[in-house]
């Protein structure tokens, strides 16, 4: 109840903060260049400040990328939903793959 309230919407320009998790055996660096790509052909993403896409961790079954581009307050929403239908099929394109969470089940028969 004493923390700070902070109204995002009140300042004309907002980061949209979203994370990509690609597989341990992709090319991190050509994964960047095709998040920023697929971000620089938005107009709506802002040049300055510059979009920020960084490793972030090394997960247990993909390696998560935080990607920080900055849009028009009113923006914000559209850019969210329209990047992670743009990159999905993007990486598809390139042939980057997207883990997903699965589990290998091995049943053994035990002699009687």
């Amino acid at each position: 109840m004493s923390g700070s309230i902070i109204n995002a919407t009140g300042n004309d320009t907002r980061r949209v903060d979203m994370s990509i998790g690609v597989s341990y055996s992709d090319d991190l660096d050509k994964v960047q260049n095709i998040i920023l790509d697929v971000l620089n052909a938005d107009e709506r993403i802002l040049k300055d400040p510059a979009p920020q896409v960084v490793v972030v961790e090394l997960a247990g079954s993909r390696v998560n990328f935080n990607v920080r581009p900055w849009c028009a307050t009113g923006d914000y929403w559209g850019v969210f939903f329209d990047f992670q239908k743009a990159i999905k099929q993007r990486l598809d394109n390139e042939g980057v793959s997207i883990p997903f969470p699965q589990q290998d089940v091995h049943i053994h028969q035990a002699s009687q």
